[in-house]
């Protein structure tokens, strides 16, 4: 079976002798969090660091998800791997798979995903739970690179699914913000226009309640390339705002 190991980190998981499925399945660590059950398996993540590299080693057993791809079941880190490669591919700006492999035997079908740790970047949800003392052009930044990587998302074809504050990460640069994704597993094509945008930004709006209309207008324009203030904005503004009365009403 083939597996998936990045040449860029090849030497570094040669020199550790990590740069096989069993390896890495065999690696003691400790879990970062309890494990997902249920399924019919489990699935866990680990905090892994070589030579000063951070990684999540994410392994799993028996823990399937169905879709049209795999209609009888298939781990849930393939479909997130696929799911890596194609923003890969269609240049969304997301996280990035080092390591994949998946094994079926006596012991039930096991499944490897090993990611490069964003630890030079912030969840957006960090940086909201402190946004009213950020200084304006910092939000300003930050409000812009949320809107212009949702565009390039959208633009690309793809719905993330789960567009939530945890899932945008963010990282500060001289020339701006810098914006990325994780957290692939429920993407799929956008294939209902405008509907599935609104679908796909509305939670991420209900979940940042600090933001002031004003907020949501700049990453609207953001998000559209139109002036805060214009009609197109306001349009999909109140939209949203629709949505997500309808949602909290419920």
């Amino acid at each position: 079976m083939t597996d998936y190991l990045a040449s860029s980190d090849l030497a570094l998981l040669q020199r550790h002798g990590l740069n096989d499925f069993e390896a890495l399945w065999a690696l003691q660590l400790d879990a970062v969090d309890e494990p997902n059950t249920g399924r019919g398996g489990w699935s866990s993540v680990y905090r892994l660091e070589l030579e000063g590299k951070g990684y999540y080693l994410k392994r799993q057993r028996d823990y399937f998800t169905r879709t049209l791809h795999a209609p009888f079941g298939e781990p849930t880190f393939a479909r997130e791997f696929r799911n890596i490669s194609r923003y890969q591919k269609l240049a969304i700006p997301a996280l990035q798979a080092v390591f994949f492999g998946q094994r079926k035997g006596k012991d039930g079908h096991r499944a490897i995903l090993l990611t490069r740790a964003l630890d030079d970047w912030q969840d957006l949800d960090s940086l909201l739970g402190q946004w009213l003392q950020l200084p304006a052009e910092r939000r300003a930044g930050i409000l812009r690179a949320c809107g212009e990587l949702a565009r390039t998302l959208h633009a690309a074809g793809q719905v993330h699914g789960c567009f939530y504050p945890k899932h945008i990460f963010l990282r500060e640069r001289r020339d701006g913000w810098l914006a990325q994704l994780i957290d692939l597993e429920k993407t799929r094509p956008l294939l209902l226009g405008q509907r599935d945008r609104l679908k796909d930004l509305e939670p991420l709006l209900r979940r940042a309640r600090v933001w002031s209309e004003g907020d949501v207008r700049s990453l609207l324009g953001a998000y559209l390339a139109q002036p805060a203030d214009s009609a197109l904005v306001g349009d999909w503004l109140q939209r949203l705002t629709r949505r997500r009365h309808d949602k909290e009403a419920r």
